[in-house]
């Protein structure tokens, strides 16, 4: 009854004091570096810099994973320093981030992971609006799936590089992990079941043995299904744990995906020449775009030059160029980057071998 604590509880409460003093040193370092960024703020609006740097951004992460003496993991380095770096840039400029929306979707995680949460959200309602609103500045950035781990390329959103202006200026990934959604805690009495198409494939396998007779509906995108399954209780969505918390449904059924180990890669994109071009930072991507006169061993000779000089192709994918002549667009992404001598070597022969040539962006990825 309110006598002195024990040994154990004596030696948590000093452990706590000394964690409460170390937050206020952090507290007050970050302020500092706070001030150091507004003054970089300052210099830039003097020169015209741009706020967002991803370059320099995935320079600094490297740095720290590099010199982390731990116990902290290196893997915690990266989301704790993107959210300072996103609280530092907000006090300059807050950046406009469009997603494939509404709230909850596995792009807006997907933006947050890569911008931090210190952004104006602009949620879309489908990947052509996302490139609409980059395009016309009604954002700054842009965030779209371009692969799945699962079941391949996003077609919309590569056909939608060749017939907009923008540009990659960086990637991320994402662990998908879906989950059965509804109104009801159990599986009783669901009539269909509501998704993006990608994620009524990635699931098709949970589905077909849970659910044989129940209708697969796609909308537009996991969290549009969430929201409209709120609404009727004869309805399941197949989203993410953040969708069911915005809308207020049950977890029937966690991580129903077919594959564990489910991947989404996206492509953040802004309009041309909005940021400076990046230099080389030693783990470099370069996306294109690239088609050739169909005629015999036009393909072949589209990768003579990546292997003369030493250049490895991470991605070819190819899509119809819609002309009726059987003719294809390839999408082909390169590691390294053009300021290295035998990358601009590949890519000035390969320009030569081809009818249409695109760079869609140079950009830094992460090296896990």
């Amino acid at each position: 009854m309110g006598g002195a604590p024990d040994g154990d509880d004596a030696a948590l409460l000093a452990l706590r004091t000394q964690i409460d003093g170390v937050d206020r040193e952090l507290l007050a370092l970050l302020n500092r570096r706070a001030g150091l960024a507004l003054e970089v703020g300052e210099l830039k609006k003097q020169t015209g810099g741009a706020v967002f740097r991803p370059e320099r951004e995935a320079q600094v992460i490297d740095g720290l994973k590099a010199a982390n003496p731990g116990p902290l993991q290196s893997d915690s380095v990266a989301p704790i320093w993107r959210e300072i770096m996103s609280a530092c840039r907000a006090l300059e400029r807050r950046s406009r981030v469009a997603f494939l929306g509404p709230a909850g979707t596995f792009s807006e995680a997907a933006a947050l992971g890569y911008f931090g949460s210190s952004i104006d959200r602009v949620p879309c309602n489908s990947i052509d609006e996302v490139f609409h609103g980059t395009s016309s500045g009604a954002a700054d950035f842009g965030v779209v799936p371009v692969e799945n781990s699962t079941e391949g390329v996003v077609a919309r959103s590569l056909d939608l590089f060749l017939h907009t202006p923008l540009s990659i200026i960086g990637e991320t990934s994402l662990f998908v992990r879906h989950n059965l959604l509804r109104r009801e805690p159990t599986l009783d009495g669901i009539q269909a079941v509501l998704a993006h198409p990608q994620a009524l494939a990635q699931c098709q396998g949970w589905l077909s043995q849970h659910l044989p007779q129940v209708e697969r509906r796609p909308v537009l995108s996991n969290a549009e299904g969430a929201r409209l399954a709120a609404l009727d209780a004869s309805l399941a969505a197949i989203a993410s744990t953040r969708a069911g918390s915005e809308y207020g449904l049950h977890v029937v059924a966690p991580a129903i995906q077919d594959d564990a180990h489910n991947r989404t890669r996206f492509a953040i994109v802004a309009q041309p020449g909005s940021l400076p071009a990046p230099k080389a930072s030693g783990h470099d991507c370069t996306s294109l775009i690239v088609s050739v006169i169909n005629r015999p061993g036009a393909v072949h000779d589209l990768l003579v030059p990546l292997k003369t000089h030493g250049v490895s192709m991470t991605r070819f994918e190819s899509r119809p160029a819609r002309s009726g002549q059987w003719e294809y667009y390839f999408y082909i992404d390169l590691e390294g980057h053009p300021d290295q001598a035998h990358v601009a070597a590949a890519l000035r022969e390969l320009r030569a071998a081809c009818a249409f040539f695109k760079v869609l962006g140079t950009y830094p990825v992460d090296v896990k």
